[in-house]
């Protein structure tokens, strides 16, 4: 991946974990820039191949998203900044990083139901949120503290996470070239 293309990708997610960790969403605006910005490099870097691999990866990472926000389990800046780190990283690179983002969350959601003394129930809503996926139903239409727009949801700034996944991918890509 090429040097700029990182850049835009660091800058991209850092902006966005802090935007997120600060006021709990991520605006349109940098959602915007960064699918710009990523299908304007990879065009510059590699012509039509680089378009290609930018509107593919924009696209597998809103047909992965749209579905969760559809369902009411991730917020739509969520969907729309893995978009945008789809278009700047393309389908191949931007799997990884939905890996390693899952990984992050699933940390990131443990940490914060240890600080708020609240693991338990997080396990239980995991187990109701399975069921109801597993029977084609939405969970957040039964069971309300699944619905990431309740007041009584466990709202985690999933911003950070994609941050933490790409960074990692990043790391790992230079020593391991993912």
């Amino acid at each position: 991946m090429p040097f700029v293309l990182k850049c835009v990708l660091v800058a991209l997610v850092g902006f966005a974990a802090a935007y997120d960790f600060r006021f709990r969403r991520i605006p349109n605006w940098l959602n915007l820039s960064g699918i710009v910005l990523g299908a304007g490099a990879n065009t510059l870097l590699f012509a039509r191949h680089g378009l290609e691999a930018a509107l593919m990866g924009f696209g597998l990472a809103l047909a992965l998203y749209l579905p969760l926000y559809m369902l009411r389990a991730m917020g739509a800046g969520d969907a729309k900044l893995m978009s945008a780190v789809g278009s700047v990283v393309g389908p191949q690179n931007w799997v990884v990083i939905f890996l390693f983002t899952a990984i992050a969350g699933g940390i990131l959601a443990v940490a914060v139901a240890l600080s708020k003394k609240d693991l338990k129930r997080t396990f239980l809503n995991v187990a109701v949120l399975m069921n109801e996926l597993t029977h084609f139903r939405a969970p957040a239409v039964r069971h309300e503290s699944l619905d990431v727009k309740s007041q009584r949801s466990m709202r985690l700034p999933h911003g950070v996470s994609i941050a933490a996944g790409s960074v990692a991918f990043l790391i790992l890509n230079s020593y391991l070239h993912l």
